[in-house]
């Protein structure tokens, strides 16, 4: 496999800590502990800022998400509130904040029907809220099932399922029970905190990135025809031995099936199925996942990595060296 940077954004003026492509792949958010964030497109084969954010919240932003028609973005900050952007005229500006959480938002992100915002917090809570119109968002549950902060909330790729990773070091999973939201079940395995967790494309496995310097590859479960029991998700691969700090994030190609990590060691490395494996990797117990690049990608911390959804083989990663940079993989294999 053959990796080539291909741009480097620069403009942001203090460590980045997210980056997000929206559904079309055609721009590309980030944002920081410098309170702003930065829309970035393509033009004349180069990547420019052309909108910058910088009203909404008053401490470092955390993260930010896309809805998936693109006309909104959700921001959380450590300033305790989640702002959502709405495009009106051609340009982004806050509609509504939300208020409730006690501590800094971690996490935000949309569902992919566009109906509900998971966000989650120091306060060791998980929000869930529900759209009922463009500027109107309304908290339907709040889930407190983990004991310390969470970092981070996924949507599963296809069903309003959420998935939650935290410091306790565990990864809770969210349904929609009718009348409230409930945890219906929690992964654990990991020795320390749950930075990140991505789904692969069908939904039916999940990769989580930790502070015990691994990844670990979890599958969903189904109890047959039995009424009234959940799925349970269980680990079955673990990759390990290549990161040498903790790993902050994780992403999960969807068009080629490659895994990104982001770790403290300044790196970007990047898994992909093993091709000796003479086996399905959607559907194997135990998929063998080899590391197919290593990349110095920052001066600093990579704090965040993110596959293009549109896009074969562009991957955005972001660091505490204050820089955005795209890559470009070559040579590598659709897996089977």
């Amino acid at each position: 496999m053959r990796v080539e940077q291909v741009a480097s954004l620069e403009g942001h003026s203090d460590p980045v800590w997210c980056c997000a492509w929206s559904s079309d792949g055609n721009t590309l958010a980030t944002c920081g502990t410098d309170k702003s964030i930065r829309l970035w497109t393509e033009q004349d084969h180069e990547w420019v800022c052309g909108t910058i954010l910088s009203d909404g919240h008053s401490r470092t932003i955390r993260r930010v998400s896309w809805s998936p028609c693109g006309n909104m973005l959700a921001s959380c900050s450590f300033d305790g509130t989640v702002c959502v952007w709405t495009k009106k005229d051609g340009e982004f500006e806050c509609s509504v904040t939300l208020e409730g959480h006690e501590n800094e938002v971690k996490s935000a992100e949309f569902s992919p029907s566009g109906r509900y915002l998971a966000t989650c917090s120091r306060d060791k809570t998980v929000w869930i809220w529900e759209q009922g119109g463009t500027d109107d968002f309304e908290c339907v549950s709040v889930q407190s099932c983990h004991t310390q902060d969470v970092k981070c909330v996924r949507w599963h790729p296809n069903e309003d399922i959420l998935a939650s990773a935290s410091y306790d070091n565990s990864i809770n999973f969210y349904k929609d029970e009718g009348d409230d939201w409930a945890c219906d079940f929690t992964a654990t395995g990991h020795d320390s905190t749950v930075w990140s967790i991505a789904f692969d494309r069908e939904g039916d496995k999940l990769v989580s990135g930790s502070d015990d310097q691994t990844l670990r590859m979890w599958k969903r479960y189904h109890a047959g025809n039995q009424a009234g029991i959940s799925p349970s998700w269980k680990c079955i691969s673990t990759i390990q031995g290549y990161h040498t700090r903790p790993v902050y994030d994780v992403s999960w190609c969807h068009l080629t099936g490659l895994i990104a990590s982001g770790c403290g060691d300044n790196k970007l490395r990047i898994f992909a199925p093993d091709p000796e494996q003479q086996v399905d990797c959607h559907t194997a117990d135990a998929p063998n996942f080899i590391q197919a690049a290593s990349l110095d990608a920052h001066r600093q911390d990579v704090n965040c990595v993110k596959w293009n959804p549109t896009r074969a083989g562009i991957l955005a990663s972001a660091g505490d060296d204050e820089v955005v940079k795209l890559w470009k993989v070559f040579d590598y294999e659709i897996p089977i």
